[in-house]
């Protein structure tokens, strides 16, 4: 278990990353018509909910993939699912095995998960953000490491 605490982080981004990309397929897929295109009819230009819950995928999933606004964007991401899940599956049928709402039900949680832990490792904000030692000053010299340095 140890081996697993240390790698906590890499485990984290590697969860965020496919969490994310799996989203943002998800509204290219309906925006576009690729990677098989849209699970049902595709929905006219900024009509209500379809292509808006498709632009939502592909932004927010994007986001959330590279690690930029996290947080946010996996809270929009998770309330989005949890929209689609109480509007459109839960009235079919109380469980989402029932109703077909088993994706939306586990993309809601993943990014509530993800809204929840943070980013991990290997975010592009982390790479983005000047790093700063415990006395405010910038770290300067190379990109961050897996293991902390001593000031």
């Amino acid at each position: 278990m140890e081996a697993l605490e240390k790698r906590r982080e890499h485990v984290i981004a590697l969860f965020r990353i496919v969490v994310g990309l799996l989203f943002a397929c998800h509204g290219a897929a309906t925006l576009f018509d690729v990677l098989g295109g849209p699970h049902g009819a595709a929905p006219d230009f900024a009509a209500w909910p379809g292509w808006w819950a498709a632009v939502v995928q592909l932004v927010g999933g994007t986001l959330v993939l590279c690690g930029l606004a996290t947080r946010a964007a996996a809270v929009l991401c998770s309330g989005s699912m949890a929209y689609a899940y109480f509007v459109e599956h839960q009235p079919d049928g109380l469980f989402p095995i029932e109703n077909g709402g088993e994706s939306a039900a586990m993309f809601c949680w993943s990014f509530l998960l993800v809204a929840a832990v943070g980013p991990g490792r290997w975010s592009l904000a982390s790479r983005l953000r000047p790093r700063r030692r415990d006395d405010g000053r910038p770290v300067t010299g190379s990109l961050p490491t897996d293991t902390p340095t001593s000031a």
